[in-house]
Order: C-alpha cells, then sequence, then structure tokens
C-alpha cells in the first residue's frame, strides 16, 4: 500500500513539457489575468488533469511557465487538498470531515471505507483501484456525511449500504448513478 509523504522521495515524472495545444491553452488563460502569476492554479489544474499528479518536475515547469520560483507554486500546490502531490488510484476517495460533516457521522463513513477497503486514511490499494483522504470542507455541509470521488459528490452517507453501493460500483469500473439526495432534504412544495 502506498502512502502520501511530501515532498515525494522520488520526483516521479522526469523531464516533463507542454504539448502545443496545452500551450496554447495557458497563453489563453494567462490572457485572462492582469499578472502571470494569477494563472497558478488554472495552470496546475491543467498540469494535473495531463500528469495525473504534480511531482517536483511538474511544480518546476509550472513555475518556468508562469515565470515564478518554484516555491511559489509549490506552496499553492501544497495549501490545496484539490491538487495531487503523489500518485493516487483510480478513484480517489476525499471524505470531509469538517465539523458539520463530523457531526453527521464522517468518522464512521471513514471507518466503513477502511474496512471495506482494508486500507487507512493515506493509503491506496494494493491494485491501485482506490485512495483515501481525509480533507477539510467539500461545501456540501447540509447533506454530510460525504465524500467526493474525482469531481463527482456523494452525499447522505450515513449507512454502510449506501457506502457500499457507491464502493462496488467504482470497484466494478461502473461508476453510480450521481444521487441528489439532498435535493428531496431541502426540497418543499409551495401551495398554491
Amino acid at each position: 500500500m502506498a502512502t502520501f509523504p511530501y515532498p515525494p522521495t522520488d520526483q516521479g515524472h522526469g523531464e516533463v513539457s507542454w504539448t502545443d495545444s496545452q500551450s496554447t491553452e495557458i497563453d489563453g488563460m494567462i490572457a485572462r489575468y492582469p499578472q502571470k502569476r494569477a494563472a497558478v492554479m488554472p495552470v496546475l489544474w491543467l498540469a494535473q488533469d495531463h500528469f495525473g499528479w504534480l511531482s517536483l518536475d511538474v511544480i518546476r515547469l509550472v513555475a518556468k511557465t508562469l515565470e515564478l520560483p518554484p516555491s511559489h507554486v509549490l506552496s499553492v500546490a501544497t495549501f490545496y487538498t484539490m491538487f495531487k502531490k503523489q500518485p493516487t488510484g483510480t478513484h480517489l476517495l476525499q471524505v470531509c470531515h469538517t465539523l458539520s460533516c463530523d457531526l453527521a457521522g464522517a468518522e464512521g463513513l471513514i471507518s466503513r471505507i477502511e474496512n471495506k477497503l482494508g486500507i487507512k486514511v493515506g493509503e491506496t490499494t494494493a491494485d491501485g483501484k482506490f485512495s483515501l483522504q481525509r480533507v477539510e470542507c467539500l461545501a456540501a455541509c447540509g447533506s454530510g456525511p460525504m465524500m467526493q470521488v474525482g469531481t463527482d459528490y456523494y452525499e447522505l452517507l450515513k449507512d454502510d449500504a449506501a457506502v457500499d453501493a457507491v464502493l462496488d460500483a467504482l470497484a466494478s469500473d461502473n461508476p453510480p448513478s450521481l444521487p441528489r439526495p439532498e435535493m428531496d432534504q431541502w426540497t418543499y412544495s409551495r401551495k398554491s
């Protein structure tokens, strides 16, 4: 099982560069801002999407592209949990543990995932399918406990059956549809 130490002991990527289309896209990003440095987050996001995670080599590429010190780019990348500083499993399970989700049962959700997958927070399953992280607020405070998988939110995961349904579907490479239980929770009908 792999863990997520940072900085990495292995830089991971070696020589990296942008494709011509990425360079054009980055030029467009930079043009939207009054200063080149302001594009650091969108360029990091593009880099992560292309390279899979932000190794020190990728950090250096972003820094060179934006004419910034690598330490500045690294400080941005390490501040935000959305940026991966190590390779992760195919499915990165990010469980919110901020106060609202914690009170709603985040620790139980984390325990269920750990028990079902046989990993602890910060680890990746032996088959490379799942990585588990505990993260700060994911802005779903009214529908916790919840987890983000990639860019998808799974909310109101209050019982083992709900958690197992999501994990089993992901394990079979058949991502579950996005339930929106909070819609029913917050929906009201207006009487005429």
